[in-house]
This record gives structure tokens, sequence and C-alpha cells, in this order.
């Protein structure tokens, strides 16, 4: 709250010569004049000589700003938020020189002349308006103040670096075919800014536009469209955490995706046949390299890349009796993905259909929209149209009741989007960035009435704000087979992670050319373990698949596998903290020190979860590389158990069987033996790991568990959760285990749990369970104890005495 800026001044003088200051710097709007100020059922609105400001809190750390310009009317539909407007204490007073909205939260002050509006939280400026709104010929504009030292990141998927102040960013979903090192438009872009100064700024509103970063090195922050909403969210928080949760409370946070979603995909551009399909997996079981599923490109619709796209039935010559070989690949614990595209060529099977179905976007005639791309001659399924939607979703409902098991929206950004072409809500260019949204809704939707025991897969390659709330997977595009094109991979995830798409990810390998490089196909591989989804792809001059490349690829390539599926209960625990909390999975390092403005551009060093720093090797035929070990933690290295200090810089020697992969000092793991695929996995193959620290004082985590596949099993309660503590004593350490079920006897599968004790450099004296001294095991070598732990329904208490 303001009144607790300074403790020796009233709000009042405080605030007089804090505005001065501020004015006098940064006030670029003397001509917009202050009329009124009125507080309304739903918050404040001001009038202005050219429009209004209405003002409204969604919770104190979120807080929505929209200008109305005089003669406009306010728009009120968002395409991205969700939540509702809460309840927040705030109040109103006008003074002289200003007008003051004081809350519990974030509080807003307006100058009255010259004009401003001014952002604070706990006593300091989060951000002020520049020029505010402006109208220029082209574009409508809303701009703010930087500091010099900002750090900004935001505006989607690009490859810029983690920092992307100085550019102007294009917001177009547009495809980028082979990129490397830089790209600064891919599929996904966002109109959301992050600061180093510990907000995020989401402009609401859908036509395209740019999002400059100050590239005119002027210390200001601009965002520019072609038309829409003048409304944007100011979100902050005590920490990153909070803030990306807030951002993901106001736009929805991802469904819980089904267990199988983490394991290993058989992927490439593309199986011809049934044959083929059934022959790669089979090749997986041979090799035992797990799989969970296959994922089927154009070519089960058509034998050739053009001229078929639309048809969205098998091909039964290639795939003869489609439903046998679903049903024979799902009871080998293997889902089948199809590929989808929006678009109905003109010379598929079902473009007269689609046209007396009146399903496609229109010229300004009123009649389909035909022209030609790289495919063929098309239309485009109008996805804002009530019908096309629901003639679109019976073809994905009766492929789903034959057998598919998940859906891979392709070209959605969409590839080609003429200008001219209009959709039943708007123009080309005012609906292009949320194609894929509302594909994704579509889908999300269907199943939630459709197939209420299944959650629905979706992978998307193009989406928007809050798009994660229909479940959509999203993934970097068309990237090189190179070490360029695996370089920018984890900026891409951690910038995505940061704007609420948790599950951003890369085609692990490369998809682009031809380039047969072992190592460059194994250090992807082992980056992916502790990436969201795990989908080697790749164009089929060399295949993506491990178990089709030479020996020493494919040991290494099934080390990285089999370590991903070790880590199963781990990662479904991550998924679940997205879920509840908006956490991403991949996190950059300014997580753990937020004021070490060096951390903010790091990328090639990132947390998996709360519990893994991971550095993966991004550089050819090197032998060692430099990581830092963020502070408040002691860090083991995963496989040595050699302990770095946390602030401390150390070069770690390279291996050729895993990258570098270190463990927070007294963290809890929980892990899975081994399996071919995660329908087999039970809470019987669950092994709780736990890192001893000395100095790590006390620790916390929890494992969740469901039945992997049924939709709201937290709403409903079908689940269960594991409480886990840590606590040292002098020469004991105390562990506790406490098991709770969603709902009394309706989810209980934890009965045993092996227990792993890490970093114990002797032999316990004796370990205790509720009590009573236990049997275990100690291996000196590893410098480890394991045990048995029966779980009660109540806590169960371990002691350790060294």
């Amino acid at each position: 709250m303001i009144n607790f800026l300074l403790k020796d001044l009233s709000k009042m003088a405080f605030l007089n010569v804090l505005l001065l200051m501020s004015f006098s710097l940064f006030a670029q709007n003397p001509e917009r004049i202050f009329r009124e100020v009125a507080k309304t059922e739903s918050g404040v609105e001001v009038s202005t000589s050219d429009g209004k400001y209405i003002f409204r809190y969604f919770t104190p750390e979120v807080v929505e700003t929209a200008f109305i310009p005089s003669g406009e009317e306010y728009m009120e539909k968002s395409h991205a938020v969700v939540l509702e407007p809460q309840a927040v204490n705030f109040t109103v007073s006008e003074e002289k020189e200003s007008v003051i909205i004081d809350s519990e939260g974030l509080d807003i002050v307006v100058s009255k002349m010259p004009f401003q509006v001014t952002y604070f939280f706990e006593g300091e400026k989060v951000i002020s308006e520049k020029a505010g709104y402006s109208k220029g010929e082209e574009l409508e504009k809303i701009d703010f103040n930087l500091t010099e030292a900002e750090v900004l990141m935001g505006g989607g998927a690009r490859a810029l670096g983690m920092n992307r102040r100085g550019n102007r960013l294009e917001l177009y979903n547009r495809a980028h075919y082979g990129y490397e090192t830089k790209s600064e438009l891919l599929n996904f872009t966002l109109p959301v800014v992050l600061s180093s100064e510990k907000y995020l700024l989401h402009f609401d509103n859908a036509p395209i536009g740019f999002l400059d970063l100050d590239s005119s090195f002027s210390n200001t922050l601009s965002y520019e469209t072609i038309g829409g909403r003048k409304t944007y969210q100011l979100v902050v928080g005590k920490t990153w955490e909070n803030i990306v949760g807030n951002y993901t409370l106001l736009t929805g946070r991802q469904p819980l995706p089904p267990r199988w979603a983490l394991g290993n995909f058989s992927s490439r551009f593309g199986y011809h046949s049934r044959k083929e399909v059934e022959e790669t997996i089979e090749k997986f079981r041979e090799e035992e390299i797990p799989v969970d599923a296959v994922i089927i490109d154009l070519f089960w619709f058509g034998h050739e890349i053009t001229g078929t796209m639309g048809n969205l039935e098998f091909a039964t010559d290639s795939f003869p009796n489609p439903e046998e070989m679903m049903h024979n690949l799902a009871q080998d614990g293997v889902k089948t993905v199809l590929v989808t595209e929006p678009f109905i060529l003109t010379t598929s099977n079902r473009w007269e259909e689609a046209v007396q179905n009146d399903v496609l976007a229109k010229d300004s005639l009123g009649k389909p929209f035909t022209y030609d791309f790289y495919f063929g001659n098309t239309g485009l399924i109008d996805i804002f149209e009530p019908g096309a939607q629901k003639w679109f979703w019976n073809i994905y409902k009766e492929l789903t009741q034959m057998g598919v098991g998940g859906w891979w929206g392709d070209l959605g950004e969409p590839e080609l989007h003429p200008e001219d072409l209009v959709h039943a809500t708007g123009t080309a260019n005012e609906m292009h960035n949320i194609y894929g949204h509302y594909w994704a809704k579509l889908i999300h939707e269907g199943y939630e009435n459709a197939f209420l025991d299944q959650r629905p897969f979706i992978l998307m390659r193009a989406g928007a704000a809050g798009s994660q709330r229909f479940g959509l997977m999203p993934w970097s595009g068309d990237v090189n087979r190179s070490w360029g094109g695996l370089k920018p991979q984890p900026e891409i995830s951690l910038q995505m992670g940061l704007q609420g798409l948790a599950y951003m990810h890369s085609d692990l390998g490369g998809f682009a050319g031809d380039n047969l490089n072992n190592e460059l196909y194994v250090r992807w591989l082992q980056y992916g373990v502790f990436q969201p989804v795990y989908r080697p792809h790749a164009q089929e001059e060399v295949p993506s698949e491990p178990v089709f490349r030479e020996q020493r690829t494919k040991e290494l390539a099934k080390k990285a596998i089999e370590l991903r599926y070790k880590l199963l209960p781990y990662n479904y625990t991550l998924a679940f903290r997205n879920s509840t909390e908006g956490l991403p999975l991949m996190r950059p390092l300014f997580f753990e020190e937020p004021d070490n403005f060096r951390l903010y551009s790091v990328a090639g060093t990132y947390l998996w979860g709360k519990n893994f720093l991971i550095s993966p090797v991004l550089q050819e035929n090197i032998k060692e590389q430099e990581v830092y070990f963020p502070k408040g933690s002691n860090w083991f290295d995963f496989y040595s158990g050699k302990k770095y200090s946390g602030g401390s810089t150390a070069t770690i020697q390279l291996q050729e069987e895993y990258i570098p992969t270190f463990v927070r000092g007294g963290a809890f793991v929980p892990m899975a033996k081994p399996m071919q695929t995660t329908q087999n996995f039970s809470a019987e193959d669950v092994e709780l790991h736990y890192f001893y620290d000395r100095e790590a004082g006390e620790t916390e985590d929890i494992l969740y568990h469901d039945d992997g596949k049924t939709p709201e099993t937290f709403a409903t309660g079908d689940y269960e959760l594991l409480y886990l503590k840590s606590r040292k004593e002098d020469n004991k350490l105390q562990l506790s285990i406490s098991k709770k079920a969603g709902k009394e006897g309706r989810f209980s599968e934890f009965k045993e749990i092996d227990l792993i004790i890490h970093n114990l450099e002797r032999k316990p004296k004796e370990i205790l369970v509720r009590g009573k001294k236990i049997p275990f095991e100690y291996h000196a070598t590893e410098q480890r104890a394991v045990f048995p732990v029966a779980l009660k329904e109540n806590n169960t208490t371990l002691t350790f005495i060294n």
C-alpha cells in the first residue's frame, strides 16, 4: 500500500515529491487533459479530453487498464482472459494534482497535468505510461517508460537471446523453415512483456501489430496494433513464481495432460503405411527402447505431399483397417496421434462437402476464398464460424471413436492467410493470431462434451495468449537439424514457460535438412529428457527414431529415454504443479536469484522443476563447459554425487553418456523403475530419492498421483498426494511422509515405497520408522542407504542417526 512507502512522511507529501520527479523526467503527453474521476461498480473511470480510462482489479496483484478514445465503444470481449474480477479493497482520492487509487496490492496514481498514469507495488514504482495511447496513420499505440538497465523478455517464441530489448517484434504468427541461432518471427507471437523489474504486461488484443522493446533506444516500450482493444493487464508478485502464477490465473491454466504424453514419441515426416508404422514400433520393442505414442503425418490421408490435404480420412490402400491398427497399438501401450490441417484443397475428397456445408472462409462476395500455396489450391476452414466448428469437430469425433489417441494441428498460423480473406468474426489480419487458439479450443471443448473419460492431447504449431487452458502443446517449429538449430531451444522453451505455454518443446534431433550428425542427435535427445515433451521428429532422409541409428548412437539415445521414463513421477508432479499453480516445467535461473541481472540473459543453464539444474551441451566437440550454481542451495552431481556450493561457478568435464545434471541439496526426487510404456506404470514402481545435505535446513515437496488419464481428477478428489518434509537436528535427520487421498477412499494406491537416501558419507548408526529400528542396506561406494517404507494413512516419520 502507498501509505507504507515512507514511515516519516505523510502519503501525500511523499507522492507529491515522487510525482514531480517522475513527471519532470518522463511526462510526454501534455495534450491529454484530465476531466473527472468516478468510482464504478467494477472499478474506476477517469475521463480525459480525448477519451476515458477504465481501471479494474482482477486480484490485488493484477490490474487492467483500458483506454477508450472519444467516439469509440468499449470492446469488452477478451480472447485471452478468463478470470472474473475478484473483490479487492481500494480507495479513490482526488487531490489538486493527482488521483490516487490506493489498494491492498497495486496502486495507481493519475497525474492531472501533464497527464500520466503510474503504477506502484509494495512502495516501489513498477512502470508508468509515457504518451499512453496515441493513433497514427496506420497503427494505434500504447507506450511506457523504461529504466536504463531493464531487461525485457516475452513476445512469444523467438530466437533472439533471453534479453529481447532493442528489438521491434512483429506480432504475426509465421513459420520460419530451417531457422538456427536467430529467428525474429516464429509460430507463436504473444503480446506479452516481462521485465527484470518484476512485472508482466499483457496487451489484451487479437489483431496483428508490433511489440517494440525499445528499438529506438529511447527507454520506451510500445505496443502497436492495426486496431481493436486498447486494453492491457499489469501483473506483479513478490516472486517470479507469483508473477507467472498470477498471469496463468488470469488467462487460464494448462489442464493436466495424460500421463503418456510425458513418454517417448515415435515420429517422422512421415510414415507412408500401416506396415511402416507397425514395423517401426516393433523395432522399439525389439530394442527395448520405451515408447508411448506414434505420430502419423499427412500420408495417412494421401500418398503424396500435394493434392490431398483436407481428405481427413484414412487412405485404406496404404492404411488398411485402421481401427485394428490403432487397437493393436493401444493394447501395446502406444497411442496413435494423427496430423490435421485447417486447409481443404479443391482437389481433396471433401471439397464439395466443405462448400455445401459452408465451412470455408469467404472472399468479399461471400464465396469460398481459394488460393494457391505449397500443398495445392485451397480454401481455409473458418474456425470462428459455429457451423464450421461443428463440421470440423464431427470429423475429429468420428476418428477418435475409431481409436485415435491424440491430435496434431499443423500449419495453424495459418501458414498462408491472405489479407483479403474474411472470417465470420473479422478480417484475416484481425483473426490471424488467434486462429490456432480457437482451433485448440474446438478440440478441447469437443473432448469435454464427447469423451468425458479421456484427457486430450493437442499438439499445435500456433496459438495465442491463454491457449494453455485448452491443453495446447506447442513446439518450436521447423528448426534446422544443426548445432545452430539446437542452441536457441532452451531459450524458446524458457521464454514460453514464462508466458504461460509451459509445454513448449522442440523436434528432438532437429527437423529440417538431411544432416547426419550422431553427436548432435545424441546431445539433443539428452537435452530432451529435461524439456516438456519428448518427441524426436525430422524429415525422413535421416531417421529421427533412435532404433534406426547406428549402434553407439542407439545405445546413448536409449540411456536418455530410459532416464526420461525413470523421472516420470517427478515430471508428472511438475505437470500437476503447472496445472494448479501455473509453474513452468523449465525455469530460468533468475527464479532463484531475481536481483541478479546477469542471470536474466542466461538460457544455457536452467532449472527443470525446482530440484534439477540442467546444463545441456549445445556445441560440437567440446570437452568441458562452465556451470553457474544458483545461491540458496548446494547442488550435487546427479551421477557422481560431487557437491557444488550455491553461488559458485565450476568447469564441468563433459561425458558422452549424459549432459551435466545436478540435484538441489535436500531435494526429494520421486523416480520410477524401468518400463517400456507408461501404460504399465503404477504406484508400486515409485522410488523416493532424498539428496541429503547437512546445510539444506528444512525442505519440503509433494508427489502427486492419479490414474493418469481421467480429466479433472484433482477437482473430483480421485488422486492422492504424498507430502514430503525433511529436518536436520544435531546428528539426526528426520523425514516425514504424509499420505493424503483427495477424497476418503476414492483413490489410494501407495502402500509401500522404496526410500533411497543419497550423499551419506558413512553408514547411519540406525534408522527408525515410527520410532522402531528397521534393517536397511548401505552402499558405501554410492554413499546411499536403501530400505522400503510402509505408508500409513497418517504421517510416517523416519529418523536417521549418524
